[in-house]
């Protein structure tokens, strides 16, 4: 055999023994369109709201529960399969079709949204003052056809149309309505960040047959109350820390104990009639809750009716399921409104 083949072979082989072993290991760890859900963290509530004038000095704690989402590969993957807690997702069913901007837009909203509802709850219950300043209109949704697809996203505000402001989104929609399919439109509006924006483009024909911009809406209202609240949540987005929020503004400006040195966690919106609803991941708030030492976790509950209505489990029903598979004694209670949750707590 000549030495060229030789060397040959020798180089076939060294790339066999370390090629084939690397294609693999990096194999492992390419990111696939999965994602993993999985226990976050559990944050005490007071590290991130502050009322002015007031001070947390009650001992225990109200601790918001988060779910990780981690970007899968077969590595993770495979792991995650002798996890109970952990739920492969694909990103269709994460983002819901969206953009991870779009997505991270919608979740930023969905945090604000809760905490002014806190926010305004929590007044409400204490009896103190408030006052409830309408801003605009939350873009939610932006159809295909809307002329302003390329210029507005998802959260942002709109404050004027033709240069008109409104006390609220339906005499918006009202005045929309009563123009012409085609006119040009100059709209006004306001990004997350603060910043302030104007665009023009064309009234369109929806689907109901009226007109429109071609948007998805919700009123974007402020409360405004004496002393006033900060309420800072740092990267976490979503709507499910909304009852915890409510609980921690209601102790400091009533000064009462509600948690009498005990570590509470819990998850649920506050919703503007005062109700708790549900999220997603509750089996995984369960874990970290109990991981983290707390003793009552706060759920929320629905009626047969309800969980019938909405085509989901029941948040209740999925924390028991998870306590029990975690054999943890944390108590886990039911709540379908805020003013439970505070009866729960006081008696």
């Amino acid at each position: 055999m000549k030495n060229e083949d030789v060397k040959n072979k020798r180089k076939l082989k060294l790339f066999l023994s370390i090629g084939i072993p690397l294609v693999f290991i990096i194999g492992l760890f390419f990111p696939l369109p999965y994602y993993i859900e999985q226990p976050g963290g559990a944050i005490p509530v007071n590290q991130m709201v502050e009322v002015s004038g007031t001070k947390d000095e009650h001992k225990g704690n109200f601790y918001l529960t988060t779910v990780e989402m981690v970007r899968a590969n077969a590595a993770n993957m495979l792991y995650s399969m002798s996890d109970p807690f952990a739920t492969v997702l694909s990103s269709q069913e994460m983002t819901g079709g969206l953009t991870n901007q779009q997505f991270d837009l919608v979740n930023q909203f969905y945090m604000q949204t809760a905490q002014n509802t806190a926010i305004y709850q929590a007044f409400k219950l204490a009896g103190k003052p408030y006052e409830m300043k309408y801003q605009g209109v939350y873009v939610l949704s932006i159809s295909e056809d809307s002329t302003f697809k390329n210029d507005l996203q998802l959260s942002d505000t709109i404050t004027e149309v033709n240069g008109k402001t409104f006390k609220s989104s339906a005499d918006m929609i009202k005045y929309v309505a009563q123009q012409k399919v085609g006119d040009n439109v100059t709209i006004k509006y306001t990004r997350m960040d603060g910043s302030q924006h104007e665009a023009t483009g064309k009234y369109i024909k929806l689907s109901n047959g009226k007109t429109g911009i071609g948007i998805g809406l919700v009123d974007h209202t402020e409360v405004v109350t004496h002393p006033q609240v900060k309420i800072d949540a740092g990267s976490i987005g979503g709507p499910s820390a909304g009852m915890m929020f409510t609980l921690e503004i209601y102790s400091q400006i009533t000064g009462k104990d509600l948690r009498r040195g005990r570590e509470i966690a819990g998850t649920g919106t506050i919703n503007e009639d005062g109700s708790i609803g549900q999220i997603g991941g509750v089996d995984k708030k369960v874990a970290t809750a109990s991981q983290e030492g707390a003793k009552i976790f706060l759920c929320p509950d629905e009626t047969a009716e309800q969980a019938k209505a909405s085509g989901t489990t029941n948040n209740y029903t999925d924390a028991v399921a998870a306590a029990k598979k975690l054999n943890t004694d944390m108590k886990i209670v039911p709540v379908k409104t805020i003013q439970e949750a505070l009866d729960y707590l006081e008696k």
